[in-house]
């Protein structure tokens, strides 16, 4: 399989068609979830032919936001199907990105190894210091496509979506879940304060 190739092919396709209202799923989101599974896959010691395997369902991930904000990770299998295989890679090869691809459909549900280190790569931010700037991308995006309008529902559905939330992974039930549950805590604390309002 040429990985680099099929990156470039994707990078250009985000770089080209992405929607401009997409303050949260940019490229740059995809590049963040790249670079987490590179670091996953070294501490989770992944060998190197299923590193290219998460690398690649990484860069398709949401490139089905390219068509539209609605059934993406469906709509980025799709894309996967039609593309990688001019890329040398295998119809079992798609089909296992391709389930790494819909385990990010939230709520996640990874049903191997391979697809919850993917899972846990695209909600790593979750458990980071960069946590609330982020955060504030995913809102703005929410108010793009008015799923929401104010700070009180986004609060609301950050308490909501932390509660629910788990890492799969044991590095980053160690490395990121404490600062998650740190997280859970402040929002938990400023929507009590809303109630009393």
């Amino acid at each position: 399989m040429n990985f680099h190739a099929a990156k470039a092919f994707v990078l250009d396709k985000l770089e080209r068609e992405l929607s401009d209202k997409l303050a949260y799923h940019g490229i740059h989101h995809t590049l963040d979830v790249l670079y987490t599974i590179e670091e996953l896959c070294y501490l989770e010691k992944v060998n190197p032919y299923e590193e290219l395997l998460l690398k690649t369902a990484a860069l398709f991930h949401d490139s089905g936001f390219t068509i539209d904000n609605k059934e993406h990770e469906k709509l980025g299998c799709q894309i996967a199907c039609r593309h990688l295989p001019g890329y040398g890679y295998t119809p079992n090869e798609i089909t296992r990105i391709c389930g790494m691809i819909m385990a990010t459909k939230i709520p996640q549900n990874p049903k191997n190894y391979l697809e919850e280190i993917m899972c846990d790569a695209d909600l790593d931010y979750l458990g980071r210091d960069d946590f609330y700037d982020i955060g504030s991308t995913l809102f703005k995006e929410l108010k793009a496509y008015q799923v929401l309008q104010t700070e009180e529902a986004w609060n609301r559905i950050q308490v909501n979506f932390l509660e629910k939330h788990a890492f799969f992974t044991r590095t980053n039930k160690k490395r990121r879940s404490p600062k998650k549950q740190q997280y859970l805590k402040e929002l938990k604390e400023i929507v009590s304060r809303y109630e009393k309002s």
